[in-house]
């Protein structure tokens, strides 16, 4: 915000029955203090605004309340770029910011991870990142559509629910799904209206590749032979894959006749080709995470004769990239599946490759019951990479705080100089990070935001720990 908006907001006297926005938290909600301390958290409205607001929740600490008026508007304040969001009934869930410009909406984002960081985890980065910033629409290459036959209006409703509620919100355009995805959107209503199974098909999933456009299918009944011949048709026009499911994930499979290459994303700087399949975890945002990997290994610094673990591996998404890098790398991943699958982009990838990957081999392990011995037993490494779910690392970082604490568990086993952390929780981050600074002998030496969900509340970041 600019200081001038700061000081209309805040100097010239208001009425009393209006609120001063003083920032905004995850949930994209403003927040303001009454004159007796009590926080009001208000719908709608953005840091430095005065508005006028209609409690419905009261609590003896907070209040929330939606926006009736804006007094005093933000020169943040932009006009909303899809018509679904808003405040509005039946207005979409999907996005909780795109009244606030997509600068602004990354310094909240920043402010939230330095927040988290100060007083979650009691630390403070020495230096603070510059964040990560991409394409603010059709950047969103997975996605879960919600899909739902209206009988009394003998309509089909295809995607992201509505705000706070389980019904599915009138969708005919989504500007943050990619441009060949949202002219999609009344075509696929279409489609599922004309459906003998229209009733019992209750979810889309959404998956791109750089030349692939996958869309996974949940049909809780057989589908007819028309209603194949349907999406064959519709595969056919609209250059889509379709992968049925009829029960559980891994009843997934490629619809009989599909044609077309396999799903694959590109690493080009690495010179590394991921290929994946629909329900396989990705990233949502396949520009930034190019950029995220990027930024990722420079900041580990991997040197030829260096040894690095990645730590909650997944597809190998950071681990194929550092096999061009280091000596030698160890994945490590808490399904045996996906270790199944790492293991066979390595092999893809190495024999593609004009010069060869480094020795690179993947384990599954628990990685939320993680000791000593464990470490010990997975070897010592020069560097560690650790992306971890929401749940955070805590199990991992505490163990290595134990080796610490407790020299005589090290038995010739030596901590990584460097941890680079990607997270997408900055709460789970920041007590992770507590441990790292207060108990394990480590310094924060980097923390910046990756902006990976633009117009959303989501907080991804990185932080960079070294050994003190």
């Amino acid at each position: 915000m600019t200081e001038e908006t700061k000081e209309a907001a805040t100097e010239k006297k208001w009425p009393d029955n209006t609120l001063t926005i003083e920032s905004m938290d995850l949930e994209a909600q403003g927040v303001a203090h009454r004159a007796d301390g009590k926080v009001v958290f208000v719908e709608g409205a953005l840091p430095f605004e005065v508005v006028r607001a209609n409690v419905h929740r009261k609590k003896d600490n907070w209040e929330k309340a939606s926006l009736l008026e804006v007094v005093h508007e933000s020169s943040q304040r932009v006009k909303p770029g899809c018509p679904h969001f808003g405040l509005h009934a039946g207005a979409c869930g999907g996005c909780k910011m795109q009244h606030l410009d997509a600068s602004a909406q990354i310094a909240v984002k920043q402010r939230a991870l330095e927040d988290n960081l100060s007083h979650l985890g009691k630390v403070k980065p020495e230096t603070i990142l510059r964040p990560i910033q991409g394409p603010a629409w059709g950047y969103r290459y997975r996605a879960r559509l919600s899909v739902r036959y209206v009988v009394k209006k003998g309509e089909v409703l295809v995607g992201f629910h509505e705000r706070k509620s389980r019904y599915v919100a009138d969708m005919r355009q989504c500007p943050i799904l990619p441009p060949h995805v949202n002219a999609m959107l009344l075509p696929l209503r279409k489609l599922i209206g004309s459906m003998e199974a229209r009733e019992t098909l209750p979810q889309i999933e959404l998956a791109c590749g750089d030349a692939v456009t996958a869309l996974v299918l949940r049909h809780m009944e057989p589908l007819s032979q028309s209603d194949l011949a349907a999406l064959h048709a519709f595969a056919e026009q609209y250059k889509v894959q379709w992968w049925l499911q009829s029960k559980g994930p891994d009843t997934v499979c490629l619809m009989e006749g599909a044609l077309g290459n396999p799903l694959s994303y590109a690493l080009p700087e690495f010179g590394i080709t991921m290929p994946f399949k629909p329900t396989d975890f990705t990233q949502v945002n396949p520009h930034i995470n190019r950029v995220l990997v990027t930024r990722a290994l420079r900041l580990l610094d991997v040197q030829p004769t260096e040894r690095v673990i990645d730590w909650f591996c997944g597809l190998g998404n950071f681990t194929l990239p550092l096999a061009t890098l280091a000596r030698e790398v160890l994945g490590i991943e808490g399904s045996e599946a996906l270790v199944l699958r790492s293991g066979e982009n390595y092999v893809f990838n190495q024999t593609s490759r004009s010069k060869p990957l480094a020795p690179t081999c993947f384990v599954a392990r628990n990685l939320f019951e993680m000791t000593p011995d464990l470490l010990r037993q997975d070897g010592a490494s020069d560097k560690w990479l650790v992306d971890p779910p929401r749940e955070g690392a805590y199990s991992l970082v505490q163990a290595l705080a134990e080796m610490h604490e407790q020299p005589e568990l090290l038995q010739g086993w030596t901590p990584p100089k460097r941890i680079v952390y990607v997270s997408c929780n900055p709460s789970t981050l920041a007590r992770d990070a507590g441990v790292l600074v207060n108990s394990a002998g480590y310094r924060m030496t980097f923390a910046g935001a990756v902006n990976m969900f633009p117009h959303t509340a989501h907080v991804e970041s990185m932080a960079v720990f070294d050994l003190a």
